[in-house]
């Protein structure tokens, strides 16, 4: 019995420090963040925001969800919620982002991955959006979509796009 746990020790515990290191990376991510600004382009979506708006959350329990509105192309519908026309209702989701699943940090590669479980567009479920990222205080993180289009994640010196969010109290 102490050759199995003196074994289990010797295999367990040089993996610890990066654990720790993970977790406590992990845990600067933790809580809701406010959207401050999108920059730059995308290959995936190569609209531009016109006063981006969002909320992103990470919980502890490895569950994540974002959504994203641009504010200056969302009107209401003219005859209410339930009525709106096909035109309406295509204008409102091409200004929207949403998405829930879990997350993963990888340490070594600077990066967040967010595994969807689910999307405003069906064509993202299932999909693995891997993000760059900056820790640039305790209450603001920049976020660096890294795919290319064409299912490859592009170096983190030609990502062109970046979100800043900001901690909310």
């Amino acid at each position: 019995m102490r050759s199995l746990v003196f074994l289990m020790c010797i295999l367990v515990c040089p993996l610890s420090p990066a654990l720790g290191q993970q977790d406590e990376l992990g845990k600067r991510f933790l809580g809701a963040w406010r959207l401050i600004s999108v920059e730059g382009t995308s290959l995936l979506q190569p609209r531009v925001y016109d006063r981006p708006t969002g909320m992103i959350v990470y919980e502890p329990s490895g569950r994540m969800a974002v959504q994203i509105a641009s504010i200056g192309e969302r009107k209401r519908f003219a005859k209410g919620v339930a009525a709106g026309t096909m035109e309406e209702k295509a204008a409102a989701f091409d200004s929207y982002i949403a998405y829930y699943g879990t997350y993963t940090i990888d340490v070594k590669a600077g990066t967040i991955t967010h595994h969807l479980q689910d999307s405003l567009s069906p064509d993202m479920r299932g999909r693995d959006l891997v993000r760059y990222f900056e820790l640039q205080s305790e209450n603001r993180i920049v976020l660096l979509p890294s795919e290319d289009g064409k299912g490859s994640l592009l170096p983190r010196k030609d990502v062109t796009r970046k979100l800043v969010w900001e901690r909310m109290k």
